[in-house]
């Protein structure tokens, strides 16, 4: 791979994450209607006059967003040069462009049909679901767009059994977390919480809205792919031939603690604009790193070394 593309690739990779917190500041700080409801011209215009705080930070994401899309699109195009043909990078390239297209998509929906700033609606709810949904895809589409720029063997799934269980397990677990966190901040901004006491006596509350009833799920469903993907990362150290895979591993373990506790931390705090893009942050790294490490894990042997390799914790014990 050409040092072009694995560096514009990581680039582009961590600018996207980069959008992604931002994204969240505009949903926090409730100026997701600093344009009104005009798209893609902002209040009806393309350069607002003496706008509000809100519009700027709402303008700016747009800006941001439309950043990602171009660099996205280049990217792919420099993909499609600098590799031969049924490259599997290709692939993740073209799937990292369509994601990208669909994120456009969706935020114009957002804004079109007003489902932002402090709209309560079941409508907003779903898109929430279906915007964190593909958002996910696309760093999904491209960690592995950076994978493969970076030198990495095809990945195949039939490479190793013992391993698709706890990665499919952690990954299942972890898109659920995402989703009802998705929720949970949505919650947060709608109905803020004056103390913990309150906040838990909103949720409970029989008359409480549906998205308050739906956030009492995040602690749990967090615990539970917090747990599933550390027990997918002891996995890959005791099953994998992969030295990479086998470090991501234990990056991957240490950096899901630092999320659990950016998580109590959030809770306890009720939730503040800067914990939240914290806990997104982990999120999103938790995400990329799982991705990565499943890849390496999953990957396909090259012929010239196709010979039985050790895995490092073999490799330990042959040494003592």
């Amino acid at each position: 791979m050409s040092r072009r593309l694995t560096l514009s690739s990581w680039w582009v990779l961590g600018f996207n994450v980069a959008v992604i917190l931002w994204g969240a500041f505009v949903r926090a700080t409730g100026s997701g209607a600093g344009c009104g409801n005009h798209w893609p011209t902002c209040n009806g215009e393309v350069v607002p006059r003496a706008p509000s705080i809100t519009t700027l930070i709402e303008l700016s994401h747009r800006v941001s967003s439309g950043a990602a899309l171009v660099l996205v699109l280049c990217l792919g195009a420099l993909t499609f040069r600098d590799t031969p043909p049924r490259h599997p990078a290709r692939l993740a390239a073209v799937a990292s462009m369509a994601f990208i297209l669909g994120e456009v998509v969706i935020g114009a929906g957002l804004v079109l049909l007003k489902l932002v700033a402090h709209d309560m609606s079941l409508l907003r709810g779903v898109s929430m679901e279906l915007h964190a949904g593909n958002t996910f895809a696309l760093l999904t589409a491209l960690s592995l767009q950076t994978y493969y720029a970076s030198g990495g063997n095809a990945v195949r799934l039939r490479r190793a059994h013992s391993l698709l269980l706890p990665i499919g397990l952690a990954f299942s677990a972890l898109v659920f977390a995402l989703a009802t966190g998705a929720i949970a901040a949505l919650g947060d901004t709608l109905f803020p919480a004056r103390s913990l006491a309150s906040g838990l006596a909103q949720d409970l509350s029989p008359h409480a809205h549906l998205f308050l009833r739906l956030r009492t799920l995040h602690p749990f469903s967090a615990l539970a792919a917090a747990a599933l993907v550390v027990a997918a990362c002891t996995a890959v150290r005791t099953r994998s031939s992969s030295t990479t895979a086998y470090k991501l591993s234990f990056a991957l373990t240490g950096m899901v603690f630092v999320q659990v506790a950016i998580g109590v931390a959030n809770l306890a705090l009720l939730a503040p604009i800067a914990t939240q893009l914290l806990h997104l942050a982990a999120a999103d790294a938790i995400f990329i790193l799982l991705v990565l490490m499943a890849a390496h894990a999953l990957a396909e042997v090259p012929e010239a070394v196709s010979s039985p390799v050790p895995s490092p914790a073999a490799s330990r014990e042959v040494g003592a």
